[in-house]
């Protein structure tokens, strides 16, 4: 009776394991699998970062050209208005001077 016992035991405990190394052995597989696909999405995700980053570079670059050529034409401009405000102070001034020379000529005829 003891050995019938004892067969069934390990026949059990047998079967048992059996069957934990098989299942085991199934989630080692689907973790594998699972790890080299996150290993590809991530290196493939690395490209892609790798190429935005260099397309920000270039933005950031062009951004900085703009930047000094936005400030190239606003001094222009301050230079433009002064030169216009002095302009119209000379024109001013000649228009002042063509009626003083106007009243001269009437005052002589």
């Amino acid at each position: 009776m003891s050995d019938w016992l004892l067969t069934t035991i390990l026949l059990s405990l047998s079967i048992y394991l059996l069957v934990m190394v098989f299942y085991y052995r199934t989630l080692l597989r689907k973790e594998r699998q699972s790890s080299i696909i996150i290993k590809e999405t991530l290196g493939d995700a690395e490209i892609v970062i790798r190429k935005y980053q260099v397309q920000l570079q270039r933005s950031l670059g062009n951004i900085d050209i703009l930047s000094d050529e936005l400030n190239k034409i606003k001094n222009d401009l301050k230079s433009l208005r002064t030169r216009n405000s002095q302009y119209r102070m000379e024109n001013e001034k000649l228009r002042q001077h063509i009626k003083e020379l106007e009243g001269k000529i009437e005052a002589l005829l």
